[in-house]
């Protein structure tokens, strides 16, 4: 099957700001507070994806959502104009304002999980949509991203989108930031593993663990996975409580490469093992373990190392980090 691989980015938001609203993102701790620059942010994140067309990369842009979310300050009891409702959301509730000014669906990792046509049962690329129902910030993005990627993939001859997962703590799901598709080429059936840090109905200590198995379970069935392609496998514990509140943040991989921190997985070598097992016959996988040793789990999460992009660069057989 000829296939390309599109990279989706979100364009920021002229209410980016350091909020610091997310439990569990040390960064966004650190953060909090400082003084934001939605326009040069926003340059900078054109200017990355000019780089990736530059290199024959296909790109596509995800639009910010509406803000201030003036649907969620309504429902919050606030009235009157526009204005009106700004100015008694702040003398009332500051905190609720701040969340309606998000610009958090810039993180577009976080938009939908997707399965490409070579994978799911109907031929058809599908998305579902992520709810984010752990943070109040993000768990109000999922209607206007849905209406944002039915209008990207309308052609229901080739793609579908599905909408949310129930906003319930069981059903948790936070997108592609907890997925890696592994394939021998993009055209090619290919292997999909789903990362979460609880069960449904478990609680836990520490920081919240933002994806359950439940929902993950969901969103393959969904999109039509075959059951032996498809891989679940439990975040470390330690990884979460030293701020890795994604599996992105400990983990990275595209093609037949798996790119990961000792410490992303509870069981990394059942983890290893049930992936080479579902790819037998497609490719051989390649695991790129970092240890512990040489890079400490904290020195990882503050430096981003793995929360970037694996990409195939057209032409060349090597992958560009």
């Amino acid at each position: 099957m000829s296939a390309a691989e599109v990279n989706f980015d979100g364009l920021i938001g002229p209410s980016h700001n350091y909020g610091g609203l997310s439990d569990g993102n040390l960064a966004s701790a650190r953060n909090a507070g400082d003084v934001s620059n939605p326009r040069e942010a926003a340059l900078q994140g054109l200017e990355k994806m000019r780089r990736l067309v530059r290199m024959g990369l296909v790109q596509g842009v995800l639009p910010p959502l509406p803000r201030p979310n003036f649907d969620l300050l309504v429902s919050a009891g606030f009235g009157g104009s526009d204005a009106e409702i700004i100015e008694k959301a702040a003398k009332q509730a500051p905190g609720l304002l701040k969340v309606a000014y998000s610009a958090s669906s810039m993180w577009t990792a976080n938009a939908a999980t997707v399965s490409p046509s070579a994978d799911t049962a109907d031929g058809r690329l599908h998305l579902t949509v992520a709810n984010l129902s752990t943070m109040l910030h993000r768990a109000q993005e999922h209607p206007d991203t849905t209406a944002a990627l039915q209008a990207i993939f309308s052609d229901d001859r080739h793609f579908a989108v599905h909408a949310a997962l129930p906003m319930h703590a069981d059903f948790s799901d936070e997108g592609a930031a907890n997925h890696v598709r592994l394939s021998a080429e993009h055209g090619a059936p290919g292997v999909e593993l789903f990362v979460y840090g609880r069960d449904a109905g478990e609680s836990l200590a520490g920081f919240p663990a933002r994806q359950t198995r439940l929902a993950a379970e969901c969103v393959a069935r969904g999109h039509g996975l075959a059951p032996a392609r498809a891989v679940f496998a439990r975040q470390s514990r330690t990884a979460i409580d030293a701020g890795a509140f994604h599996n992105d943040v400990v983990c990275v991989g595209t093609a037949d490469t798996l790119f990961f921190h000792e410490a992303a997985f509870e069981d990394t070598e059942a983890t290893l093992g049930a992936l080479r097992t579902a790819s037998q016959g497609l490719f051989e996988l390649k695991p790129v373990m970092v240890p512990l040793a040489e890079v400490p789990l904290e020195d990882a999460i503050r430096s981003y190392l793995f929360n970037s992009q694996l990409l195939v660069v057209p032409g060349e057989s090597r992958l560009v980090l």
